[in-house]
This record gives C-alpha cells, sequence and structure tokens, in this order.
C-alpha cells in the first residue's frame, strides 16, 4: 500500500517575509504610480517605472514599522572588491600587416 504525502498533511510553520501592512503600502504605491500620481523623493518626479514603485513602497512599510526584510546593502558603501592577482601573460604579437605607405606629395606648382 502506497502512501502519499502532501504539503497540506506536513506541519511545517512558514513565517511570512512580509506583513500584510506592507503588502497594502506596496499595493497602493502601485496604484498611484498606474494613476500617474505616484511621486520619488526629493525631486518630485513622477514614477514610472515598476520597480521603484514597489521599492517607495516597501521604503514606506519600514518607516511605519511594519515587518519588512532589510534592505540589501549597496557595493558603494562597503570596502571596494580586491582583485584576484593575474599571471603575466605573454606579450601580445603585433599584426603580420606591412605599414601602408607613405603618400606622395603632388607636385602642384604654386600659380
Amino acid at each position: 500500500m502506497m502512501q502519499s504525502y502532501f504539503l497540506t498533511d506536513l506541519k511545517i510553520n512558514i513565517m511570512a517575509k512580509y506583513s500584510k501592512g506592507a503588502g497594502k503600502k506596496v499595493e497602493r504605491a502601485m496604484h498611484e504610480k498606474k494613476e500617474g500620481t505616484l511621486k520619488s523623493g526629493k525631486s518630485g518626479k513622477k514614477v514610472t517605472s515598476r520597480k521603484q514603485a514597489i521599492a517607495i513602497g516597501l521604503s514606506e512599510a519600514r518607516k511605519e514599522g511594519k515587518k519588512v526584510p532589510k534592505k540589501k546593502s549597496s557595493r558603494s558603501k562597503s570596502a571596494p572588491k580586491k582583485k584576484s592577482p593575474r599571471s603575466k601573460a605573454a606579450p601580445k604579437k603585433k599584426s603580420s600587416r606591412s605599414k601602408a605607405a607613405p603618400r606622395k606629395k603632388s607636385s602642384r606648382s604654386k600659380a
């Protein structure tokens, strides 16, 4: 006799990453973006990017203390990434093309 296992059978306690309030903030920001009334921070320009609208909604939710994961830090703030030491490669060979012959000066006399 075979037993089938479904996700509903398992008792897994999965925590949500975002709260319902955060979802509402993002939903409101998306609605404003579609209407054309969503403005960005200091400049006050109209937001046209979907990603920017989501970011604004999450930022507002964060300010209100809703459950939202921390922002990922950008690389520019952290220390620059060290370059791995490269092995010295052989110098590049020059192309086998011969140089173009210099142009002959025309023998025009000044009139």
